[in-house]
């Protein structure tokens, strides 16, 4: 099987040093092996925040930096459709529910954060005649991953899932918790999707082989691996990279616009000095 990755960025603002790392390594994994392909995907599902002028600027700032991808690029806001079916199936076979708290309501009954991750929901659903005086009423919901629903349709597999990751002793597998997400979005109130849904259901779609990126997201592979599961897939190969600091030793964001790309070619930089700036020369 050949080789197929991608380089996914939000267009919420210009790309950064950390952006460029990351896609360079994803063109590196890529070349890793004869026929690998890199694709580029478009992750704006929320509407507020993306805008044309960011994803223009992402190609580019990417072919100003030498990479190429294969087309066709896949924008995530033509395919809310898609993301609409998948969560239509699982609400069909029990595996979502409706909530109709507020962030601040879920957090006051929620438990304790574990690690980078908000407090764990596992409320569950409302009793069948207060949801219907909710919907009749018009009030809004999001959809939620049921673990405990999870956890029966599963069994023991449950407790068997694990993901693989490449590293540079080789690869090394993982075993998957994904219950320390408790019952997790995968359907916001204000656009319909999430990240996690609408990723999984790309990568899948896409022929995804090879994931890599932050290690900001390894977590987030623990939850992946049962969406692969409950959408009949296998999961693909993981690796992750560090991350790119600034001088205080935070995460580069995209607020930090000292550090994007366009700014500093402003500057006079070239492509070699941004390799250079991120460890690569």
């Amino acid at each position: 099987m050949a080789l197929i990755t991608r380089f996914a960025p939000s267009p919420t603002g210009y790309l950064h040093l950390g952006h460029a790392y990351s896609a360079l390594c994803v063109q590196q994994a890529a070349m890793s092996e004869p026929g690998g392909t890199m694709l580029l995907r478009i992750e704006d599902i929320d509407q507020t925040r993306a805008r044309p002028v960011f994803e223009d600027a992402i190609y580019e700032d990417l072919r100003w930096l030498g990479l190429d991808w294969q087309s066709p690029v896949r924008r995530q806001s033509d395919h809310f459709a898609e993301y609409e079916a998948r969560l239509s199936a699982l609400a069909a076979t029990g595996l979502v529910y409706r909530c109709f708290l507020t962030r601040r309501e879920v957090n006051e009954i929620a438990g304790a954060p574990h690690g980078d991750l908000p407090p764990r929901f596992t409320s569950g659903p409302l009793p069948q005649e207060e949801e219907e005086d909710r919907l009749a009423a018009g009030a809004a919901y999001s959809w939620r991953l049921s673990m405990s629903a999870c956890q029966d349709r599963l069994g023991t597999e449950f407790s068997e899932l694990f993901w693989s990751e490449v590293t540079a002793n080789g690869v090394v597998s993982h075993k998957a918790d994904p219950s320390v997400f408790g019952d997790v979005i995968l359907g916001r109130k204000d656009i319909g999707t999430s990240y996690h849904l609408a990723s999984v259901h790309d990568d899948i779609l896409q022929g995804i082989t090879h994931i890599v990126r932050g290690e900001d997201l390894r977590q987030s592979a623990d939850l992946h691996v049962l969406l692969y599961r409950l959408f009949g897939a296998s999961p693909p190969l993981y690796q992750h990279h560090r991350l790119i600091n600034d001088d205080q030793g935070e995460r580069l964001a995209k607020r930090n616009d000292a550090k994007a790309l366009r700014t500093l070619r402003d500057d006079g930089a070239t492509p070699a000095d941004i390799r250079r700036l991120v460890g690569l020369d």
